[in-house]
């Protein structure tokens, strides 16, 4: 469905941070702004499909060339 343009080590970083994120999310119950955390949804979808709408507006692929 869409182009795989996420390369590994930026996967790998996208899952870490999102998990990290949403983790802050159920751990810090008493912070004001504690929605703000959800915000790890985004780089955890991104890292787990291998996809970025943002590199492909920008025209950007952190995936290795295949060799032809």
């Amino acid at each position: 469905m869409f182009k795989n343009n996420v390369g590994t080590i930026d996967r790998v970083l996208r899952i870490v941070v999102g998990l990290a994120l949403i983790a802050g999310f159920f751990l810090d119950t008493g912070a004001s702004l504690r929605w703000l955390y959800l915000v790890g949804i985004i780089p955890l979808v991104t890292g787990l499909f291998a996809t970025c709408p943002l590199y492909s507006i920008f025209g950007l692929s952190t995936c290795p060339m295949k060799k032809s």
